[in-house]
């Protein structure tokens, strides 16, 4: 009797639905995935790609205000992000408010958009692992003041605004990367900042901190770009993906720092791996790979 491999029996075609989560996950941990879910990756969700070229599911959205936080664009619909990002946000703003009741919110710019992708203003933020959150300021005198929006601070630490000025807030933005960078919520990947305005905090740190290595996270992590702008009027936060989401679509954006989590890695040839998944059924192997594109 002969079988038709065109149309393979309803128990292999059930067979290779039940793997094809598996499938679409050793498939990203050796050639990486690109793209949404779909029919042949279902296991793919929460943020997908790489921040500059991906997507979301399952994201939530930041509210308007909070504890210790503002939207810079309160009715704007890219505040949208993973759902860690979102409640370290929350969780940072809170705790700086505890911290510094006097101190304005924490004004926050841009997440990304509900099923991620490209948005106004920005090449990356497509994976909801990005936010843009506006600098804490003061007067001239020291009085602190919530920022009126996306304003360049210069290498004196000191912002123009017509006839005005305003002051870099040292003490608080420092102690805003301490909340970022010691989450539990969240690992920092990038913080996207001028070189001016990383030299004044990390300056500021060596003199007041205890924890040296901290600071050298923090001096690892922060980056003026070199393809936009020098991020002189507000810090970039990218968080890293965890080993958990990796195997669900999480992409790069950045290297893999040495006090995280590694990502995991199968040492098994893939083609070993599909023979190891179609065992059950000759045809298997043969759908599996064209599936999969080998």
């Amino acid at each position: 009797m002969s079988t038709d491999r065109t149309n393979p029996p309803k128990r292999t075609l059930r067979t290779i639905t039940a793997k094809l989560p598996l499938l679409a996950s050793l498939m990203l941990l050796n050639v990486g995935c690109i793209g949404a879910p779909n029919a042949l990756a279902p296991g793919l969700h929460g943020s997908i790609g790489m921040p500059h070229s991906g997507v979301q599911t399952e994201a939530i959205e930041l509210p308007q205000r909070g504890d210790g936080f503002v939207r810079f664009r309160p009715h704007s619909p890219t505040y949208w992000g993973n759902p860690r990002l979102v409640g370290a946000i929350q969780d940072v703003g809170r705790t700086m408010l505890q911290k510094s009741p006097e101190t304005a919110p924490l004004v926050v710019g841009d997440l990304s958009g509900r099923y991620g992708g490209k948005i106004p203003r920005h090449n990356s933020h497509r994976t909801g692992r990005d936010v843009d959150l506006l600098f804490y300021m003061t007067t001239p005198a020291g009085a602190p003041i919530r920022t009126p929006g996306f304003v360049p601070v210069g290498n004196d630490g000191l912002a123009e605004i017509g006839t005005e000025y305003l002051r870099f807030d040292v003490e608080r933005n420092w102690l805003l990367l301490r909340e970022l960078l010691t989450s539990h919520m969240i690992e920092v990947q990038w913080l996207f900042i001028s070189r001016d305005l990383e030299a004044m905090l990390i300056d500021y740190a060596l003199a007041r901190e205890t924890d040296l290595d901290l600071v050298w996270q923090a001096e690892t992590v922060m980056l003026q770009p070199g393809d936009s702008a020098p991020h002189d009027d507000h810090v970039h936060l990218r968080i890293a993906c965890r080993p958990d989401e990796a195997v669900y679509g999480c992409e790069g954006g950045g290297p893999r720092w040495e006090w995280q989590p590694p990502l995991p890695r199968i040492e098994t040839p893939l083609a070993e791996l599909l023979v190891q998944i179609a065992k059950e059924d000759p045809y298997e192997i043969q759908i599996l790979a064209e599936a999969g594109g080998g």
